[in-house]
C-alpha cells in the first residue's frame, strides 16, 4: 500500500506541474498578444504620418540602446530608436534623428510607415542605392518594464529617397550582432526572453543584399558559445571578430547564473568561397579588457576596431550588481594584438586617441551602438 501511495502521490505532483506549467504558458502568451495589442495601437498612431517632416530639434532626449550609425556619403550620424525609463514608467522610441557633425546641428526625421518602437536592436549602413540603414530585431518593453516583445523583422531606410521598407527576418532576439560584409548582412548570437523562459543563440545568418533573401550558415570549427552584448566587426582580410559578451543559465528552479565572456573567435570563408565559412579560436597578444558586455564598438579609420565602456555584472541568487567601465580599448586585427587607449589633452574641440608605448595615435571616431 506504502508503494500505491507514493505512486499516486508521483502522480499528483506531475499533474499539478503540469496545470502550472499550463497555466504560465497561457499567461505567457497572454501578455505576448497585449503587447502586441499595445504595438499595434502605436502603428495605428504611426500610419498618421504621411508626409516626410524634417524638423531642426534640440539634442534628443535621453535613451539608452539605441543604434547610432554614420552615414556612408555625409558626415553625419544616424540615431534610430531606444528607451527611457524615468523611474516608473518604460518609454520606447522608433522616432529618427540626424546629426550633422560639421554643423553641430540635430534635425528630426518623420517618415511615414517607420518600423515600430523597440530597442536593443542592430542597425548597420550600407553604400548601395545611394545609402541604405538595415535594421534588424530589438525588443518592445512594456510601460512597466516586466514584459518583453521580440521583434524579428528586418526594416531598410533608404537614404536617399528617405523611405522604409519591411523584409521578414529569422527568429525574434534582441542584444545580437550585425555588420555588413561584402554584399551581405552577417548576423550573430543574441537572445530571446519570456515571462516562462529565455534562449541565448549562437546562430550565423547572412542576408543578401541584392536578392533579399536570408540563409543560414553552418560554419565548421568551434565556435562561440550562445552570447549576447559581444563586440562584432570585421577586419581588414575579410573575416569577422566576435569578442565577449554574456549569457545566462538556470542552475536549478528560480536560479541562474551569469557569465561573461572575453573569449574571441574568428568567422571567415573557407577557402574564399562564400558559401563555407569557418569558425577558428584566437588568442590576441596585448593588454586584454577585463570581462565585460554591452560595450561600444566602432571602426577607427585605419580599421582598427575602437572598444568603450561596457557593464560586469555580478551575481548573487537574490541580488545582482553591476560595475560599469568607461575605459578605452582598441584591436588591431592586423597584428591580432590589444592596446589600452588613452585620451590625451589637446587645444582643437576634437580629442585624438593615443594608445600606450609601441602603437600610433588615432583620429576621432563615431560611437557604436551597445546592449
Amino acid at each position: 500500500m506504502g508503494k500505491k501511495g507514493k505512486k499516486e502521490k508521483g502522480r499528483g505532483a506531475e499533474k499539478t506541474a503540469a496545470k502550472m506549467e499550463k497555466k504560465v504558458s497561457k499567461r505567457s502568451r497572454k501578455e505576448e498578444e497585449d503587447l502586441e495589442a499595445l504595438i499595434a495601437h502605436f502603428q495605428t498612431l504611426d500610419a498618421k504620418r504621411t508626409q516626410i517632416v524634417e524638423t531642426p530639434c534640440p539634442p534628443p532626449s535621453p535613451r539608452l540602446n539605441a543604434s547610432l550609425s554614420v552615414h556612408p556619403e555625409k558626415d553625419e550620424l544616424i540615431l534610430f530608436g531606444g528607451e527611457y525609463f524615468n523611474g516608473q514608467k518604460t518609454f520606447l522610441y522608433n522616432e529618427l534623428y540626424v546629426y550633422n557633425i560639421r554643423k553641430d546641428a540635430w534635425t528630426k526625421v518623420d517618415i511615414p510607415s517607420p518600423p515600430p518602437r523597440r530597442s536593443a536592436h542592430q542597425a548597420v549602413v550600407v553604400p548601395q542605392g545611394g545609402g541604405q540603414l538595415w535594421v534588424f530585431g530589438g525588443e518592445f518593453v512594456s510601460p512597466n518594464g516586466e514584459q518583453f516583445y521580440h521583434y524579428k523583422d528586418l526594416w531598410v531606410l533608404h537614404l536617399a529617397t528617405k523611405t522604409w521598407e519591411q523584409v521578414k527576418g529569422p527568429s525574434g532576439r534582441s542584444g545580437h550582432r550585425m555588420v555588413a560584409w561584402k554584399r551581405q548582412l552577417i548576423l550573430f548570437g543574441g537572445f530571446h526572453e519570456s515571462t516562462r523562459d529565455y534562449i541565448y543563440y549562437n546562430d550565423v545568418y547572412a542576408f543578401n543584399l541584392d536578392t533579399f533573401t536570408w540563409s543560414k550558415l553552418s560554419p565548421s570549427g568551434t565556435g562561440p558559445t550562445p552570447r549576447s552584448g559581444c563586440q562584432m566587426s570585421v577586419t581588414p582580410q575579410g573575416g569577422i571578430i566576435v569578442y565577449g559578451g554574456y549569457s545566462k543559465q538556470r542552475v536549478k528552479k528560480d536560479v541562474d547564473k551569469g557569465t561573461r565572456h572575453s573569449d574571441m573567435f574568428l568567422l571567415k570563408p573557407e577557402d574564399g568561397r562564400e558559401d563555407k565559412w569557418v569558425w577558428t579560436r584566437m588568442n590576441p597578444s596585448g593588454v586584454r579588457p577585463t570581462p565585460r558586455s554591452g560595450f561600444s564598438v566602432a571602426m577607427a579609420p585605419n580599421h582598427q576596431t575602437l572598444f568603450f565602456g561596457g557593464v560586469c555584472d555580478e551575481e548573487e541568487e537574490e541580488s545582482l550588481a553591476g560595475e560599469f567601465f568607461n575605459d578605452l580599448y582598441f584591436y588591431d586585427a592586423t597584428r591580432n594584438r590589444w592596446f589600452e587607449g588613452q585620451l590625451k589633452a589637446v587645444t582643437n574641440p576634437v580629442p585624438t586617441l593615443s594608445a600606450l608605448p609601441g602603437d600610433s595615435g588615432l583620429g576621432e571616431s563615431c560611437p557604436g551602438h551597445h546592449w
